[in-house]
């Protein structure tokens, strides 16, 4: 926003300064004028026989006067210098702080301030500012590090079709029901990706209604709708728990479980395995009370680390994709952006005897 030039702060710090200290050295001089005036005669007295030099108020104001001036004109000289010292002395930090803020506008968000000594105003404010730029620094690189794999997920599913295109082309009796059916299937999965895309984004805007939903209600509703994806895969689906309110948008915590329960039924390896699915209502001390969804499956045992980026975008448990679901690696992302958005906490645990165990921590509706 463009604004008219005006007096620096420095400069306004000085003058209230000089100001200030010429106000005080007046109200000095004017207390040591009236007090002097109530020992000194108006005119001079004459008594019989020679008396001594006895001052009048002239007198008095003829020989103060001259000097309260020079003492005005010294405070005025003293309050400026010192005044533009000092405040620059305590601007400096301030200084620091632009600097570092010209700096993060023009793209470099690594700067930090780290401003040394005890904690004051500007200290305070420059760390801060420097936790602000830690976290932007992350979620930019999170951001770029999501749009170059959003980029590579969908080039995927193009060149595909570019390259079916191309064989059917060039094939004189191409297969069309064939070529249909692929077409379709890359196509189904091209829409997935965006559409999760778009599920995400709203997601870490926060921007959805909130309404009281229960976690109990969804979990059994979302245990129901894939039921018939388990049974086909072998694998037993428990669902057991407590009403646990919250207050959020009931899509997204929909989307939310169902997410869990899926990736739990198709990453659940070896298949005849069990997927458990359960809420409840918790209360720890005399804090607020907290609705908790867990989802725990059988499988292959997982490592620390692995399980540790299987909330990144694209990131897949197995490199043992199945053909009736290949997914696109966004389902614990979503999960985890669902649940910041509702000031909720994602929790993932390896199980020892193999399989994972995800919890989600969502404050609970009064």
């Amino acid at each position: 926003m463009s604004r008219a030039p005006g007096l620096s702060v420095r400069l306004k710090l000085t003058l209230s300064y000089a100001g200030f200290l010429l106000l005080t050295g007046g109200l000095l001089l004017a207390t040591v004028w009236v007090f002097l005036l109530r020992y000194v005669p108006d005119r001079a007295r004459y008594g019989p026989g020679p008396t001594p030099f006895t001052p009048t108020r002239d007198d008095l104001l003829e020989a103060f006067a001259p000097r309260a001036a020079q003492a005005m004109a010294f405070l005025l000289v003293f309050g400026l210098v010192g005044g533009w010292f000092l405040a620059g002395r305590m601007l400096a930090p301030l200084a620091r702080l632009t600097q570092a803020t010209h700096l993060a506008a023009d793209g470099s968000l690594s700067h930090r301030i780290r401003m040394e000594g005890r904690r004051d105003e500007f200290r305070s404010l420059a760390d801060d500012f420097d936790t602000m730029m830690t976290r932007l620094e992350a979620h930019d690189a999170e951001q770029r590090r999501f749009a170059a794999n959003a980029s590579h997920e969908l080039r995927t599913p193009l060149a595909i079709t570019q390259a079916l295109l191309e064989v059917a082309r060039n094939e004189p009796d191409p297969d069309t029901d064939e070529l249909i059916n692929r077409l379709y299937a890359v196509n189904a999965r091209a829409i997935d990706l965006t559409e999760a895309l778009l599920l995400l984004s709203r997601s870490d805007q926060r921007a959805f209604a909130r309404e009281v939903v229960d976690l109990s209600l969804l979990a059994e509703e979302a245990t129901e709708t894939l039921l018939p994806l388990a049974e086909k895969r072998g694998i037993t689906l428990q669902a057991t728990g407590d009403p646990s309110r919250v207050t959020g948008s009931h899509a997204l915590l929909q989307t939310l479980t169902t997410n869990l329960v899926h990736n739990a039924i198709v990453h659940n390896l070896p298949e005849h395995g069990t997927v458990r699915v359960a809420t409840a209502r918790v209360v720890t001390g005399s804090g607020p009370a907290s609705a908790v969804l867990s989802v725990e499956n059988t499988g292959e045992k997982l490592t620390a680390q692995l399980v540790s980026t299987l909330t990144e975008p694209f990131q897949r448990g197995t490199q043992r994709i199945r053909v009736d679901h290949t997914g696109v690696g966004l389902g614990l992302a979503i999960v985890r952006s669902i649940a910041e958005a509702h000031d909720g906490t994602l929790t993932l645990e390896a199980r020892p005897a193999g399989g994972l165990r995800v919890t989600v921590q969502l404050p609970a509706a009064e």
